[in-house]
């Protein structure tokens, strides 16, 4: 049998590695850190982070943001790599390209220890893009409007547990949901589905996924 761990990721169709790159630069632009990339079969998953608790006990829910994308060559790879290292790779593709060469260099981030459910996932409705647009424009004139101009990291952090740890219309869903789903180009003129399972909510939509965990602390 041979080994499933590559080098590379091979997609299936040229349009899956453009719009791996437009979600990889709007990821860094949130969040300059990095992208973890879990291949099962011909999937691929890439998994960014938006927000998390970056200080012992604070109530800042960890959301991520999620695309997948079809292989053309079945792997078993998972690796979390820097975003920066992932794009400088994807600037140099061609139209035509369907190859993207593993970034040699791993990191280590909290957050890729906290992985989403893959089954027991129960559908609790939809909500529509409008209603998380609006809430996620709110929410980012809301922080700015608490963050001073040269705010410490303590009034930053603070300042955004308060506004997107807050439950978003009694559904459970924290609202730094719709600033990722916002802020990673998910959002439309449709709805996103709403599930949950355990602590964990997914919002999912022909774009893709947010993964939102509730509950306090680092991990």
């Amino acid at each position: 049998m041979s080994d499933l761990l590559t080098s590379s990721f091979r997609f299936a169709d040229p349009r899956d590695l453009a719009d791996l790159k437009t979600f990889a630069t709007r990821a860094k632009a949130i969040d300059d850190g990095a992208i973890r990339l879990q291949a099962a079969g011909s999937v691929l998953a890439a998994y960014v982070c938006v927000l998390r608790p970056r200080l012992l006990g604070e109530s800042t829910p960890t959301i991520l943001g999620l695309r997948t994308m079809a292989l053309a060559e079945p792997s078993a790879t998972d690796v979390t790599v820097p975003l920066a290292a992932v794009l400088d790779r994807l600037a140099r593709a061609g139209a035509s390209d369907v190859d993207l060469p593993v970034p040699p260099t791993t990191v280590t981030e909290s957050w890729t220890g906290v992985g989403a459910p893959r089954g027991g996932w129960e559908p609790l409705g939809a909500i529509s893009d409008a209603r998380l647009r609006e809430a996620a424009e709110s929410g980012i004139g809301e922080v700015a409007g608490i963050v001073p101009d040269k705010p410490g990291a303590l009034i930053v952090n603070n300042a955004r547990a308060a506004v997107w740890g807050r439950e978003l219309d009694h559904s459970g869903l924290p609202a730094g949901a719709a600033f990722a789903a916002l802020a990673l180009g998910f959002l439309a003129d449709g709805e996103q589905a709403l599930y949950r399972a355990g602590r964990w909510f997914r919002l999912s939509g022909p774009r893709g996924h947010v993964l939102a965990r509730t509950g306090s602390g680092l991990l």
